[in-house]
C-alpha cells in the first residue's frame, strides 16, 4: 500500500512528525520555501498588474526532485508547513509544483508538535486559505518593489551593497531619531535631600518632597543648604499616615515579542539567537526515553490566547504543587492587543506536566534555559497575585519641611514563588523586611542630611529588546519580522552597530536614513508603515484585494523614485582615521565595518590588505599587572586574551580569564565550558587546576 507523504519545512520536524505518524507515513521537509522571486531581477511585472515571477530557489532543485518521486508513488498528499502567511504561502508553492488542485484539502495545521496535535490535523485537513497566501505575496511584493527600486539608488550615490527595506527602514530611523535626541539633549542640575529618622524603636529613610503640601524642587546646592538650615533645630513630627494593601498581577504568557525581550534581559540572549532557540524547542528534541517531542507551542505569535485544555492542566498542577491559595477561583484572562492578527496560542510548554528539571539532561543549557523561561512564565500566569503591605507617611518639620517615607512587605508571594518579570531601565522595587509601627503626631529623630547632585538625563538607547517593544507598540511589523530586521540593520547593512548591548546608528546609517527621510518620507514613515501592516491584515481577512494595496502604494512612490534619482547627490564617506599604523606599509590605519562589526583597515588597499580586529575589553583585570584584558585575534585567527599595556606587559591566555580567584591557590581563573553547554571557572594554575561549575552572566554568553 503506498505511503502517505506529509511535507514539514524543518528537517528536525520531520524527524518528530514521523515518529508520531509511523508506518504507512513518509514525512518530507522542503526546507523552507521552494520558489520565491529572482534574485538576478525584480521579479514583479509592474506593467501587468504587479503580477509575480516566481522560480525555483537555487539550491531547492534536489529537493523538489525527491518531493515529487515521493509524491508520484502517495495514496495522499499533507502539507504540513507551518501555521502562518509563510507557511501558508510555502503550502500553495508545494502544491503549484506537485500539480495538487487548489480545491483538494491537502493543508493540515497544528500549534504544536505532539502526537495528538499531529494526528489529529491528519483527520481534518482542509484547503489552502489563499487569504493568507495572498497577504504574505503582498507583503513579498511590497518588500521586492522598495528594496529593487531604492537599493540602486543608494549604491549610485552612497555605496555598493546598500539596501532599503520597509520595516527596517523605519527601525533605523527610529534609533537615529533617539540618538538626535541624546545629542539635542540639554542636561538640568537639581539636588535630593535624604535623611534617617529614628522613630521609637525604628528607622525609616527619607526624601525631602517640600514645603508642607507644596511639592518643591531643589535646582541648586544653595536650595538644599536652604533647607537644611531650616532643619537645623527643628523639631519633626509623623502626619499623613496611609496603609494599603497592593496587589502584583502576574504577567501573560508569552507572545512573541515578550519572548524576545524577556530572553535578552533575563538571558543576555539577542532576537535572532531567541528565535534560533525556541525553533529547535518547537520543531522537537530527542528526550530519553521518549524520543523526539515538541516542547513547546507555535513560536510566531501575537496573542496571550491559552486552549482550555491547557488551562485546566496547568491549574491541576498548581493545586497539586503549591495548594489552593496558589489557585484563583477562575482562570485568569489577559487582553490581546487590537492590532494583534490572534491566529494562535500563546507561546507556552506543550506539556505543563514536563517540568524544566525532568527534561534538562536531554537539553543544551541555553535551550534548558528558554524552556524554563517559557515553562515559569506560563505557570506563574495561571497563579494568584502577589500581595504587598504597604505603609507610607510624611514627617513634617515645625519650621515647614516636609520629607516623605514609603515601604512595603510582601504578605503573600502568590505567583512570584515561580516567576517574576523583568523590566527595562528600571529600578528593584525595594522590600522591607518589617514595616515601623507609626501613629499620628509621632516624635521623629532627625538624622545627618545627605544633599546630592544629579543631573537630568537623556532617554536611554534602544536595545534590541526596548526596540521590539517599540516597533510592537506602534504596529511597525509582525512576530516574524523583529529578529530579521534587527538583524539585517545590525549585521549584514552596518546601519547600526551594538555597544554594551546598546543600538547606536553608524556613520552610514545616519546617512541612509537622512537620504530616506529627504526623499523617501512615507517609506521611513511610521503611521503609514503602521497602516500598511493593517491592510495586510485586511487581505488576511480577505477584506482587500492584495493587488490593489500595491497598486496603490506603487503610483506615489513611483514619483518619488523619479525626484530622488534626479535630485540626490553623490555622498562622499569618509573613513574615520585611527591611531594605529598599519604593521605592512606604515599608513594609519583607518575603521571599516562588516557585517561581524567594526574593524581597522589599511587605507592603501587593496595594493595593502592588512586588517586588524578591535580589542574588545572584556571588563577583567590582569593578573599580572591590574591593566585591563582585551579580546584579540591572532595572526592566524585565533582568539586570546592580552593586557592593555602590552608590551610593558607580557600577560597573555588562550582561555577567557575570569575576576574569580582560585580558592585553593589564589591563582587566577579562566571560563571553560564542558558537555551539554555547562560552564565552569578552572584555576590556570597546572599544578592546580581546581574546577568550580557556575552559572555565567548573560554577559558573558555573547549574541551569536
Amino acid at each position: 500500500m503506498a505511503n502517505k507523504l506529509v511535507i514539514v519545512e524543518s528537517p528536525a520536524k520531520a524527524k518528530t512528525i514521523g515518529k508520531f505518524l509511523g508506518r504507512g507515513y513518509k514525512v518530507e521537509a522542503s526546507q523552507g520555501h521552494v520558489r520565491d522571486l529572482p534574485k538576478s531581477q525584480i521579479g514583479v511585472d509592474v506593467d501587468n498588474n504587479f503580477e509575480p515571477k516566481y522560480i525555483t530557489i537555487r539550491g531547492r532543485g534536489e529537493i523538489l526532485s525527491r518531493i515529487r518521486k515521493e509524491a508520484r508513488s502517495a495514496s495522499k498528499i499533507y502539507l504540513a508547513t507551518d501555521p502562518d502567511r509563510e507557511g501558508e504561502a510555502i503550502s500553495w508553492h508545494l502544491a503549484n509544483v506537485l500539480g495538487i488542485d487548489e480545491k483538494d484539502p491537502c493543508r493540515i495545521e497544528f500549534h504544536e508538535v505532539t502526537s495528538k496535535a499531529v494526528k489529529a490535523a491528519v483527520k481534518s485537513p482542509r484547503t489552502i486559505d489563499m487569504d493568507l497566501v495572498n497577504a504574505q505575496q503582498a507583503r513579498r511584493v511590497l518588500d521586492r518593489l522598495v528594496g529593487y527600486k531604492i537599493s540602486p539608488i543608494l549604491w549610485q550615490k552612497v555605496k555598493k551593497g546598500l539596501s532599503a527595506g520597509r520595516v527596517q527602514s523605519v527601525a533605523t530611523k527610529i534609533i537615529c531619531d533617539r540618538e538626535a535626541e541624546i545629542e539635542a539633549f540639554i542636561p538640568e542640575e537639581y539636588w535630593t535631600l535624604d535623611t534617617t529618622f529614628t522613630l521609637d524603636k525604628a528607622k525609616v529613610a527619607a526624601h525631602y518632597t517640600g514645603e508642607g503640601e507644596q511639592k518643591a524642587e531643589l535646582k541648586t546646592r544653595e536650595d538644599a543648604e536652604a533647607v537644611i538650615a531650616r532643619c537645623e533645630g527643628a523639631a519633626f513630627t509623623v502626619t499623613g499616615i496611609k496603609r494599603s494593601e497592593r496587589r502584583r498581577q502576574p504577567a501573560a504568557p508569552f507572545t512573541t515579542s515578550n519572548l524576545q525581550q524577556e530572553a535578552s534581559r533575563k538571558l543576555g540572549f539577542s532576537t535572532q539567537k531567541t528565535m534560533q532557540i525556541a525553533q529547535q524547542l518547537y520543531e522537537g528534541v530527542e528526550l530519553q526515553g521518549e524520543g523526539s517531542q515538541g516542547l513547546v507551542t507555535y513560536i510566531r505569535t501575537d496573542s496571550t490566547r491559552i486552549a482550555d485544555e491547557a488551562v485546566e492542566a496547568v491549574r491541576a498542577l498548581i493545586l497539586d504543587n503549591y495548594g489552593e491559595d496558589y489557585l484563583p477561583e477562575k482562570p485568569n484572562t489577559y487582553k490581546t492587543r487590537k492590532s494583534a492578527q490572534d491566529a494562535h496560542e500563546a507561546i507556552r510548554p506543550t506539556v505543563v506536566e514536563r517540568q524544566p528539571e525532568t527534561v534538562k539532561a536531554s537539553l543544551s543549557r541555553d535551550q534548558f534555559r528558554l524552556y524554563k523561561l517559557i515553562y515559569d512564565r506560563f505557570v506563574s500566569s495561571q497563579m494568584t497575585p502577589a500581595i504587598y503591605d504597604t505603609l507610607a507617611a510624611d514627617i513634617d518639620a515645625s519650621t515647614g519641611p516636609r520629607f516623605h517615607f514609603s515601604g512595603q512587605k510582601l504578605r503573600f508571594p502568590g505567583f512570584t514563588v515561580v516567576y517574576v518579570e523583568s523590566q527595562d531601565d528600571a529600578q528593584e522595587e525595594v522590600e522591607n523586611a518589617s514595616l515601623p509601627d507609626l501613629t499620628e503626631g509621632m516624635a521623629a529623630q532627625r538624622g545627618d542630611m545627605d544633599p546630592e547632585q544629579h543631573f537630568t538625563q537623556p532617554p536611554p538607547r534602544y536595545t534590541e529588546a526596548s526596540l521590539v517593544r517599540t516597533l510592537e507598540e506602534l504596529g511597525i511589523g509582525r512576530p516574524s519580522t523583529y529578529s530579521p530586521t534587527i538583524s539585517t540593520i545590525t549585521g549584514r547593512r552596518g546601519y547600526i552597530a551594538k555597544e554594551n548591548k546598546r543600538l547606536i546608528p553608524t556613520e552610514l546609517g545616519r546617512i541612509v536614513n537622512d537620504l530616506m527621510c529627504k526623499n523617501f518620507p512615507d517609506i521611513v514613515d511610521v503611521a503609514f508603515t503602521a497602516g500598511m501592516e493593517e491592510e495586510l491584515d485586511e487581505v488576511e481577512a480577505g477584506q482587500m484585494e492584495w493587488k490593489k494595496i500595491v497598486s496603490d502604494f506603487y503610483g506615489p512612490f513611483e514619483r518619488d523614485l523619479e525626484k530622488a534619482e534626479a535630485s540626490i547627490e553623490k555622498v562622499s564617506i569618509e573613513d574615520q582615521v585611527s591611531d594605529i599604523p598599519c604593521e605592512k606599509c606604515g599608513a594609519m590605519m583607518v575603521y571599516k565595518m562588516s557585517r561581524y562589526g567594526r574593524f581597522l583597515a589599511c587605507p592603501n588597499f587593496p595594493a595593502c590588505r592588512h586588517t586588524l580586529a578591535l580589542p574588545n575589553n572584556i571588563g577583567v583585570k590582569c593578573p599580572k599587572c591590574g591593566g585591563e584584558l582585551l579580546e584579540r585575534i591572532s595572526r592566524k585567527g585565533r582568539k586570546f586574551y592580552g593586557c592593555e599595556k602590552y608590551p610593558d606587559c607580557d600577560f597573555v591566555s588562550w582561555d577567557r580569564p575570569v575576576n574569580d580567584k582560585c580558592p585553593v591557590c589564589g591563582s587566577y581563573m579562566v571560563l571553560k565550558r564542558g558537555a551539554k553547554d555547562t560552564v565552569y571557572h578552572v584555576c590556570a594554575n597546572e599544578t592546580c587546576r581546581h574546577k568550580v561549575q557556575v552559572e555565567t552572566p548573560a554577559s558573558d554568553e555573547g549574541e551569536n
